[in-house]
């Protein structure tokens, strides 16, 4: 699996892409896998989005009961409110790495594949 992931993500990618945690690579790639099968006309870029699609994540460096509590309270401390605005982290993070741009839209909850990644990510 994570061959899989690799061959869809770009070298700086996959170096964001490693530094999540072994639960959440694990979970970036059944996404990835239920993206495509929603989604069976998605480019490799959109691929790299949905394994990346948490990435914003690695900035909170929270463990699982810290994601719990940044749910429930909010943004009441930085890292909590890095935990709940991931998504832009992740989206700066890309950009940085020199991401295509379907991906880092994916990645935003945008474009016309978001509502796929979204419907992968809530199962």
């Amino acid at each position: 699996d994570v061959t899989w992931a690799w061959a869809h993500l770009l070298p700086r990618e996959a170096t964001l892409w490693n530094r999540l945690a072994v639960a959440d690579r694990r979970h970036s790639i059944a996404v990835a896998r239920r993206f495509v099968e929603l989604a069976p006309e998605a480019s490799p870029a959109h691929i790299a989005g949905a394994l990346l699609h948490d990435v914003g994540k690695v900035e909170a460096d929270l463990g699982t009961l810290g994601r719990v509590m940044a749910t429930v309270v909010g943004p009441r401390t930085e890292r909590f409110r890095s935990y709940r605005d991931h998504e832009a982290i992740g989206v700066r993070l890309l950009e940085v790495a020199g991401s295509d741009p379907a991906t880092i839209a994916l990645v935003g909850s945008s474009g016309p594949l978001a509502a796929a990644l979204r419907a992968a990510d809530d199962v």
